[in-house]
């Protein structure tokens, strides 16, 4: 059974996630920061977003991309917006040297790898997350 907070939204595949979809679900406060986030993805750093439908997870998933670089992965649920990121072994040291929040490398370092890959999520639910978000795209983006 998912808690309240583990309630992910945008289950159907007719519904495509257009801004009034969106506002609906996460409501006005949620939705600002959303906007928020929207903006600096392509103002700040000129990256592309492309929602599409997962079978998988049966949910619809938005992959922020740089030309055909994934910098991360955004999703909606109840009561916060989930952005993920991944990094390999290499590249996942430069996380723990960023001006970001103590506790996101905490959860960082003990986070169990998926493959060779390394999950980052910070599950974003007030404006101020999204200074440390800022440093961690524009590491993404820098890797080669």
């Amino acid at each position: 059974m998912e808690s309240d907070n583990e309630t992910t939204l945008l289950r159907e595949k007719e519904t495509v996630p257009t801004n009034e979809v969106l506002e609906n679900v996460l409501g006005k406060e949620l939705f600002t920061i959303y906007q928020e986030l929207i903006s600096v993805f392509t103002d700040e750093f000129g990256l592309e977003l492309q929602w599409n439908f997962y079978k998988d997870g049966n949910a619809w998933l938005c992959k922020v991309v740089h030309k055909k670089k994934t910098i991360l992965w955004l999703s909606v649920w109840k009561n916060y917006i989930k952005t993920g990121f991944y990094f390999t072994e290499n590249t996942g040291t430069g996380v723990l040297a960023l001006d970001i929040d103590n506790t996101i490398k905490a959860a960082f370092e003990v986070a169990k790898p998926i493959g060779k890959l390394i999950p980052l999520t910070i599950d974003i639910n007030q404006q101020k997350q999204i200074k440390d978000l800022k440093e961690l795209v524009k590491y993404k983006k820098g890797l080669k």
